[in-house]
């Protein structure tokens, strides 16, 4: 039996055309290489899984062979990759600074990139600051990490910074229907949708977790299955929650709600979502703000439908209700019942002791 590669690692990209969602810094980077304008420090800073060493390897791979891309030739001798985290003594910086000024065998540059480099010690920074600063011609350093904040000052005034940003769950779910085409796994595209919003911006985790629930579902993602796997509560409850609202039908709002509980879901999980619903249905009464509506498109009509059977106002109120009862959750003793009078509060707002009797 052959030995099963993570997406992550399989479907890693080999050029900046494949890297997903950082347009704006892959284009900089080739421009730099192009015109001979790339300076010999780089910091690339951003969220954990969205392609900051995977452009840096990349870019390694690049400067070494500027004519063309070959991604079977990644000229691993030139590239030295430094764990930051467990090399973090000013030995290993020194050691790095000797090995630093011998010049390349092959190939025009010596690419060093030292991963989560905010682990460093502050005696490594300071042993680090002149040879970042005035490093040989023939030296290119990538730094990368998570924590930017980190980083003394000294360090980041002599870095090209570039901030990399969270993936947007559309870009995410368009790269997972590539690689489901590519694997022939046939798909809904709500299942993709709900682990692209679970990745919350890692591209690394959204492949994770494709691979989980492809093993739990097979070559079939249902959105039923993928909610089911991945323990989240989809938009056809909370669809369903708020039409119970709106009809002021408390005492099923209550089962509606204990089933849920019963499933193995958490009210805080529960109340923070219905929050988010709410303010979904909001955006969705207006044509400018329906663009930050992030589902399906056939989902975005249920929700287009259920938004004109409410108003602003409710919707407004509603919002601040249910983030109210999402802020006093953990500190409440009875938290099941905070999140019933929630719900109750919600299903009174629009309540007319005349016409409802």
């Amino acid at each position: 039996m052959d030995q099963f590669v993570v997406s992550a690692r399989k479907y890693r990209p080999q050029s900046f055309d494949d890297v997903v969602g950082q347009q704006v810094i892959t284009d900089t980077l080739l421009n730099a290489i192009k015109n001979n304008h790339l300076a010999q420090a780089l910091l690339f800073t951003g969220p954990r899984g969205v392609g900051k060493t995977t452009c840096a390897r990349i870019l390694a791979r690049k400067i070494n062979q500027p004519n063309y891309d070959d991604p079977n030739e990644d000229f691993s001798f030139n590239v030295f990759e430094l764990d930051a985290a467990s090399n973090n003594s000013v030995d290993d910086i020194r050691s790095l600074i000797d090995q630093v000024r011998i010049p390349p065998q092959q190939g025009k540059f010596k690419v060093y990139i030292i991963d989560e480099v905010h682990m460093l010690s502050q005696a490594a920074f300071n042993a680090f600051l002149k040879t970042l600063e005035e490093p040989p011609k023939h030296i290119i350093f990538i730094l990368a990490t998570t924590e930017k904040h980190k980083i003394i000052p000294t360090i980041l005034s002599r870095c090209q910074i570039f901030d990399f940003k969270r993936i947007v769950p559309n870009d995410a779910k368009n790269y997972l229907e590539k690689i489901a085409k590519y694997q022939d796994i046939s798909y809904e595209e709500d299942a993709l949708a709900i682990i692209a919003q679970k990745a919350d911006g890692a591209m690394r985790d959204a492949l994770s977790i494709f691979d989980r629930v492809v093993s739990f579902c097979g070559n079939n993602l249902t959105r039923e299955a993928v909610s089911e796997n991945l323990n989240v509560l989809d938009y056809d409850t909370y669809l369903k929650v708020t039409d119970l609202i709106l009809n002021n039908n408390i005492p099923n709002l209550l089962l509606e709600f204990d089933s849920i509980l019963s499933k193995g879901f958490d009210g805080h999980h529960f109340i923070a979502g219905l929050a988010s619903h709410f303010r979904n249905l909001l955006v969705c009464k207006n044509e400018k703000t329906g663009i930050l509506l992030e589902v399906s498109d056939k989902a975005k009509e249920q929700f287009i439908t259920q938004s004109q059977k409410a108003d602003e106002t409710f919707l407004i109120k509603a919002i601040a209700t249910a983030n109210d009862c999402d802020l006093k959750y953990k500190s409440s003793q009875n938290q099941r019942l905070l999140v019933e009078l929630t719900l109750m509060q919600l299903a009174s707002i629009t309540f007319d002791g005349e016409k409802k009797k």
